[in-house]
């Protein structure tokens, strides 16, 4: 199994028989070097999505219309692109789960908030979620945005994920010490890998916080375009 990070919240997860591109913000994304965008997209078999943000979305239809592969995600933001767009995908919602080429991936709650950017402000675009994705001996759960949330203690105990992939910068999410606090509250992460930071001086730059405050985790601070074989 095999992640790379694509900057910001966006990775390229390899995993059974599925290469899956999650929320692949590429296009202005001030950490992702442009000339390695095939690079990050090879091979793709579908996008997954956490929620309707353009820092999230970014790439998503460009993507998805290129290289004729669906888009994974809440009901309602999929089944409104698939009519107005044209693109094939999988909508479900949270507590489902689907199959993607071998791996297995859950919808669970996330607390945040999910929008398209409109004429006239804000449009809807369902709600935001994380996701667990069990495959190769494994379970990931990928946070998606969220603060600390109660539902972390069921999904901790029945998912049991020993990789995180958590949000942690800060300002509109967890920062690296909230972030600390739920997987030492609720989960029994092996390795932990922090996202949603470093992209703008506004979020953390430094995973420093979460390391010390996860003593026998192993914390990786992924680099772009490095991957990380789990």
């Amino acid at each position: 199994m095999n992640l790379t990070w694509l900057g910001h919240s966006g990775f390229r997860l390899e995993i059974a028989d599925a290469v899956i591109l999650i929320d692949p913000w590429l296009t202005g994304n001030p950490m992702f070097p442009a000339a390695r965008r095939a690079e990050a997209l090879a091979g793709a078999t579908h996008v997954l999505l956490t929620h309707g943000h353009g820092d999230h979305t970014g790439d998503t239809l460009a993507i998805a219309k290129q290289l004729k592969i669906p888009v994974v995600g809440i009901y309602d933001l999929i089944s409104y692109w698939q009519e107005a767009e044209g693109i094939d995908g999988i909508g479900f919602n949270k507590g489902g789960t689907v199959d993607l080429a071998g791996a297995r991936v859950t919808m669970v709650p996330a607390s945040h908030s999910s929008s398209l950017g409109g004429p006239n402000g804000p449009v809807y675009a369902g709600t935001e979620a994380g996701y667990m994705i069990a495959g190769e001996g494994h379970t990931i759960y990928v946070t998606g945005d969220t603060t600390i949330m109660a539902d972390m203690g069921w999904m901790g105990e029945y998912h049991r994920p020993d990789i995180g992939i958590l949000c942690a910068g800060g300002h509109f999410t967890m920062d690296m010490k909230a972030a600390a606090w739920a997987a030492k509250k609720y989960f029994d992460f092996k390795t932990v890998i922090p996202c949603h930071y470093r992209t703008f001086p506004l979020l953390e730059q430094s995973a420093a916080t979460l390391k010390a405050d996860l003593p026998g985790v192993q914390v990786i601070e992924p680099q772009v375009m490095q991957p990380i074989t789990l």
